[in-house]
């Protein structure tokens, strides 16, 4: 059930369909948790549409996350990322966010307004095995803080915002997919 004529981001269409909780999964996690890969996958399974937040990000500011934050700094990337997230209007979508969402009060209050967040757990040893090369990514660290502050600063952030957490520990994409999708029907979403 795929909600046809929606747009993504407030005003930006005549119609808007009315949103309930259910209607959408949004993914929430620390980068190289695997939210956009489990939220591409788990979309398709379950006949829904999908929406990267940094992607939505990137078309609005024209550059990639990592210019975007260089050129204007952390402050001024979160605060046009809570705005972006805020302002999302969809139905039928899974949702995954960067993993700086969480700092955004309206932005995470939007999210649990109008889906069910899912909680991507992975341990510190998994993010740093998928990262890579963190300026790349446009991994938001602010000032004087290590990666290893930055996840255990996160966590209960993470925690606090979430309807559900799934473990992913070192599952491959199916499985956690897999897992992803038994733990929302356990919900009855």
């Amino acid at each position: 059930p795929v909600s046809q004529g929606v747009s993504l981001l407030r005003g930006h269409a005549a119609t808007m369909v009315p949103m309930t909780k259910k209607d959408n999964i949004t993914l929430i996690g620390m980068p190289g948790a695997g939210k956009s890969t489990l939220g591409i996958v788990l979309a398709k399974r379950r006949g829904l549409r999908f929406v990267d937040t940094d992607l939505l990000i990137q078309e609005g500011t024209g550059c990639v996350l990592c210019d975007y934050i260089e050129r204007n700094g952390l402050d001024a990337f979160m605060a046009y990322e809570n705005r972006v997230i805020a302002g999302l209007e969809c139905t039928g979508h899974v949702i995954s966010t960067g993993g700086s969402a969480c700092y955004g009060k309206e932005a995470m209050e939007h999210l649990s307004a109008i889906s069910t967040v899912v909680f991507i757990d992975i341990s510190f040893k998994e993010m740093m095995r998928h990262l890579g090369d963190l300026t790349k990514r446009g991994v938001v660290i602010k000032d004087g803080l290590t990666i290893e502050d930055v996840y255990d600063e996160r966590l209960p952030l993470y925690r606090a915002h979430a309807d559900l957490t799934l473990s992913t520990g070192s599952m491959g994409t199916r499985e956690a997919v897999e897992a992803l999708d038994r733990l929302l029907a356990e919900h009855g979403i």
